[in-house]
């Protein structure tokens, strides 16, 4: 991967990019855009995203632990930043000032005058209509796959609740600050729990919880959540443009979810899975059993025996367990895309139930 850093972006913008002007303009649609669906969380995240948010806000380095005063008076005031925003519908989004007034979702666009100046920005609507913008600094590029890779660092402007990693069409991000932070919080919760755990395995593998290993580990995810990207666009071509047609139309919560499980666990048994396996990359294995968890846990219960048994010395289970899965999510998909084209939501809503209930009794290595 060739590296894209260098000079500070601010000493690289000419005078037709106000950096403060653009930072303020993303910032300000970074805020309408939590103002809209930050309440959508459940308390506990909602409470935790806050207060990681509050250190990028402030600057403080990872492991500094902010005073919970200063927290919740910082959270008091972002509130009442959100409820003057007023704009349920995200309809107020301000365009960039670069060199022609370019709207929010013009991303492409965005990209070919911001990439001469050492910047990246993001611009899409994620799980659950969300919409997200960002604004870093590009530290890689590369091209995997016919995939623009892009790895980023140090974030301008940012949501609440961003995501790791994103593609769009050829184009991969994945943003490395996001990454350390989520990472560190999860350390931070890790030495109040077993060692013996998943996480527990992957830290130790990487060299303990200081920030050297929490580096490693950084590094370690981002070619994981590549191998990620580069699977969700291999499990694409396989399911066709049907996908998110379908996705775009669903209305509950729950259908979403278990969709969205059903194509990251097809992805990761296309290539993240047997790749890391390929590697003998146990780390970065413990690592993604330790994210096993939600609707993708829940629809494939019997990954956690076959971890079990893998980190015991069976290195045959993970090796059997993928390949069966690849083909089982596939055909999952599937049928969840054959429901929705013959009998609409409901059809998809009730094969969404099934799966996310009545498979949690059946015998599934998938």
């Amino acid at each position: 991967m060739t590296s894209a850093g260098g000079a500070d972006p601010g000493a690289r913008a000419r005078d037709d990019v106000d950096l403060d002007a653009l930072v303020a303009a993303i910032q300000r649609n970074c805020d309408l855009a939590d103002a809209a669906h930050a309440q959508e969380l459940s308390l506990c995240v909602y409470l935790l995203e806050l207060r990681e948010f509050f250190r990028w806000h402030r600057s403080l380095p990872l492991r500094v632990a902010p005073e919970r005063a200063e927290v919740a008076r910082w959270i008091a005031e972002r509130e009442r930043l959100w409820e003057s925003l007023d704009d349920p519908n995200c309809e107020g989004f301000v365009r960039l000032p670069l060199d022609q007034a370019t709207a929010p979702f013009e991303e492409e666009r965005a990209n070919e005058v911001l990439a001469r100046r050492g910047l990246v920005y993001g611009a899409g609507m994620g799980r659950f209509g969300r919409h997200e913008f960002f604004l870093a600094e590009p530290i890689a590029r590369t091209v995997r796959d016919g995939a623009r890779v892009t790895v980023t660092g140090r974030e301008l402007a940012r949501t609440m609740s961003p995501s790791i990693g994103t593609s769009r069409g050829d184009r991969i991000v994945v943003r490395s600050d996001v990454l350390r932070r989520w990472l560190w919080t999860r350390v931070e919760q890790a030495r109040r729990a077993s060692a013996g755990d998943a996480f527990g395995r992957s830290l130790a593998a990487h060299g303990g919880d200081d920030a050297s290993a929490v580096d490693a580990m950084v590094d370690a995810q981002v070619e994981a959540t590549i191998l990620h990207e580069l699977g969700e666009a291999r499990a694409g071509r396989l399911l066709g443009a049907d996908w998110e047609r379908m996705l775009a139309t669903i209305a509950q919560r729950r259908t979403e979810l278990v969709a969205r499980a059903v194509r990251d666990l097809l992805a990761d048994c296309l290539l993240t899975l047997p790749t890391l396996l390929e590697r003998d990359d146990r780390p970065s294995l413990h690592f993604w059993f330790s994210n096993l968890e939600g609707m993708r846990r829940q629809i494939a219960p019997d990954l956690r025996g076959v971890y079990t048994r893998w980190a015991a010395g069976d290195e045959t289970a993970l090796a059997a367990a993928i390949d069966e899965g690849a083909a089982h999510w596939l055909r999952t998909a599937r049928r969840l895309l054959d429901a929705w084209r013959g009998e609409g939501l409901q059809a998809l809503d009730a094969l969404s139930d099934e799966l996310s209930g009545a498979v949690r009794g059946e015998a599934r290595t998938g």
